[in-house]
């Protein structure tokens, strides 16, 4: 049978986790042939734990790409825009862990792949209800409200807050950080807030899609809230996410988001809107 063949670009929490995931569990229907990191360490390391050597490691984005059936970003907000139209143009499918760099470039993305006859992945994250959006926008959505909330620790080192001088250690109560228009949030918060991204990318737009962001030292989870308005009726969900062991800043959910998204690449029978 024929196996698709994965390279994954980025070594971090995600991409290791995902790695793993596809060499423990997917091997019977894939192959990962290739990881590359701009940390080139990271990549083998990696690699070494995988297939206890480093032939894994792709000495250039182009190398990987061009042993891959399916590129899996999973790099960063600043780079996946990058990393995305490059697969692309090299005609290979592409899944997109780092959605916020995508906005803004939407558009173009699409043309992209129906030029090239590719498909782009992009999973649902650390948030519930997108399947609900997708088809409540056939109707007509009147508004969209996302209100994210999560420990300080997990803004430590964003620029936005560090200029706004709010001092994250010894929070007592609930910190209101944002409240605007999607597309400020993703620029604001590249690491926190990718959920707001995908949301808008699915619903109305990242203008249109209100967000908040919460700092908050009672809680130990993730807590994503989407209020859906539209013809079709209010839709509410409430998702507490377990923080990734490796990375507080994401959600082990995004993981498994992406595995799913895999799996329902592989499968013929797809289920859900």
């Amino acid at each position: 049978m024929h196996k698709l063949k994965i390279g994954i670009v980025g070594c971090g929490a995600i991409g290791s986790s995902l790695a793993k995931v596809i060499v423990r569990d997917l091997f019977k229907k894939t192959k990962l042939v290739s990881l590359y990191d701009v940390d080139t360490l990271k990549a083998c390391v990696l690699s070494k734990k995988l297939v206890k050597s480093t032939k894994l490691c792709a000495p250039s984005l182009k190398a990987l790409i061009s042993k891959s059936g399916l590129v899996i970003e999973a790099a960063s907000a600043k780079s996946s825009w990058d990393i995305a139209q490059k697969t692309l143009l090299f005609r290979k499918n592409v899944m997109v862990m780092s959605v916020g760099g995508l906005v803004g470039n939407f558009d173009n993305l699409r043309k992209l792949a129906v030029k090239n006859n590719c498909r782009v992945y992009i999973p649902s994250g650390a948030i519930s209800g997108i399947d609900a959006l997708k088809a409540a926008k056939i109707g007509l959505i009147k508004r969209v409200v996302l209100t994210t909330t999560k420990h300080p620790l997990s803004f430590k080192g964003v620029k936005y807050v560090e200029e706004k001088r709010v001092k994250l250690d010894g929070l007592k109560k609930d910190l209101l950080l944002f409240s605007g228009k999607a597309k400020d949030a993703v620029r604001l918060f590249p690491q926190n807030i990718n959920v707001a991204a995908v949301l808008s990318l699915a619903g109305i737009g990242v203008n249109k899609t209100q967000v908040r962001i919460i700092a908050s030292p009672k809680v130990t989870k993730n807590i994503h809230e989407i209020r859906i308005e539209s013809v079709a009726g209010d839709i509410f969900s409430r998702t507490e996410n377990i923080l990734h062991p490796a990375n507080p800043k994401t959600s082990y959910l995004a993981v498994l988001s992406a595995v799913a998204t895999l799996k329902n690449i592989l499968e013929p029978i797809k289920i859900g809107t």
